[in-house]
């Protein structure tokens, strides 16, 4: 009996052992359709790198290391796996924060990494972070210098008187006074872009928000030579990280002759080293002889003097609408939050349709513009309520929070707080949206899929159906 039992408990033991060693096989991850299988630096982690890494990771640049050459990239290969990791949440690399399971994914100049793509750089360093075969290391793309614009030489460039901010300042926030634009004619501008000029030396290290930079964010206006507040023009906002902002085709905004730029409020903070800094302001302009044919609307709405942020507590909620006035276009979405914030989500209500537009994270040390692709942007009816939902969490797992311990309400420094959607948009009157809205049916006939930010994209047919159907 007792040979026969240990015979018994043998067998199970070997069917035990293949059983495991079957579902061992099985569990065995396998890469993804479009990951890379084995990655190498030079085939694989360097386009990535090269794409949406080395504008900043390069010498004499922004970022604290240079991220070009193989022997540069490899000690950081364990931070750079952790940080892409992150996806959109704070502290990710490349800063780019929509979320990727939900709402409108097509956007301009979008660096962001897919979920292929993070993997196989897990998967590199994974595996000891290979450098490959020299001959597959693609060629170095152009890249223009940190201090280059974006819109390329602005046509026109009106600068900030300069100011003084010691290491250790507390936040400071009013107005850095006004400059004469010396434009001599009234011109339409296609792009605008802010740049901080200070004399801090790149590299410089700091745990602080912005640690290269001293102004946080700028509220730029212009006012006619008639000084009329009816002649004042409020521009989009300069923030730490923004990229510039170009406008829809159709939509250049005028900028009058004569006119005065106003930078009445005005956000400093201190980065650990004295600086002294002045903002300039960069305009490109539609040739001569152009005229708009739309209006850009700046459609900044959330919530302001009701913001109650408590202390030492997390996943902290807010909400704010807006009722569109007229049929819009969406063209931009922007979130603004301050220190505590998080996370934001756009969701659109028309009638019974409920849809969400957008989620993305949100870091205080990189403000994002997100601009739609023309054919994805949002198209939203006449009475379409917008709703945004903030999330806030100022406790002691937020290194942005200087000191979780304090209650905070609305207000203009890094220690007070903001919950707006920089919004920009388009106004349509009812031809000009019906005409957009056929637009983007059609190309839904030629594609297929679901426009979720065309809410009524769909809604004459399914009329046409239901009364065939009576």
């Amino acid at each position: 009996m007792t040979t026969l039992s240990n015979a018994r408990r043998a067998r199970s033991l070997v069917r035990g052992l293949i059983a495991g060693a079957a579902v061992w096989v099985v569990a065995a991850p396998l890469p993804a359709a479009g990951q890379a299988l084995d990655p190498t630096f030079t085939k694989d982690i360097a386009p990535i790198l090269q794409r949406s890494c080395q504008k900043c990771h390069r010498p004499n640049s922004l970022a604290p290391m240079s991220l070009i050459t193989y022997d540069e990239v490899r000690p950081w290969a364990r931070s750079i796996k952790n940080r892409t990791g992150l996806r959109n949440k704070m502290g990710t690399m490349p800063p780019w924060y929509i979320e990727k399971d939900i709402g409108i994914q097509r956007f301009k100049d979008d660096w962001s990494l897919s979920d292929d793509e993070i993997a196989t750089i897990a998967a590199w360093t994974d595996n000891g972070a290979p450098r490959g075969n020299p001959a597959d290391m693609p060629t170095p793309p152009p890249f223009i210098d940190v201090d280059e614009w974006e819109i390329g030489q602005p046509d026109l460039i009106v600068s900030s008187g300069a100011v003084e901010v010691k290491g250790s300042a507390p936040d400071w926030w009013g107005s850095l006074g006004q400059a004469d634009s010396g434009l001599t004619e009234d011109r339409y501008v296609a792009a605008i872009e802010y740049k901080e000029r200070n004399n801090l030396e790149r590299g410089v290290k700091t745990d602080t928000v912005g640690g290269l930079f001293v102004i946080h964010h700028s509220s730029v206006a212009t006012i006619g030579p008639e000084g009329s507040r009816r002649n004042l023009h409020i521009w989009p906002v300069h923030e730490v990280g923004r990229n510039a902002d170009v406008f829809d085709e159709a939509a250049g905004v005028m900028l009058k002759a004569g006119s005065t730029l106003m930078f009445s409020s005005t956000h400093l903070h201190s980065n650990g080293t004295d600086a002294t800094a002045r903002l300039e302001v960069g305009f490109k302009f539609h040739p001569k002889g152009y005229e708009p044919t739309q209006d850009v609307q700046f459609l900044f709405f959330g919530n302001g003097p009701d913001i109650d942020i408590l202390p030492l507590q997390d996943n902290q909620r807010m909400d704010a609408y807006f009722t569109l006035p007229e049929n819009t276009k969406l063209s931009v979405y922007e979130p603004h939050m301050h220190a505590p914030g998080v996370r934001m989500c756009l969701e659109a209500v028309w009638g019974t349709t409920v849809q969400t537009l957008n989620c993305s994270g949100y870091d205080h040390n990189w403000v994002r513009v997100y601009k739609y692709e023309d054919d994805a942007a949002p198209l939203l009816p006449k009475g379409t309520i917008l709703h945004l939902t903030g999330y806030f969490n100022n406790s002691l797992t937020n290194p942005n929070v200087a000191d979780p311990r304090n209650w905070s309400g609305s207000g203009h420094r890094s220690v007070d707080n903001m919950f707006i959607n920089l919004l920009q948009a388009i106004y349509m009157d009812d031809e000009e949206f019906a005409a957009e809205v056929a637009k983007r049916e059609q190309l839904l006939r030629l594609t297929g899929g679901v426009d979720i930010g065309c809410l009524v994209c769909g809604a004459n047919e399914a009329q046409a159906n239901a009364g065939g159907a009576q």
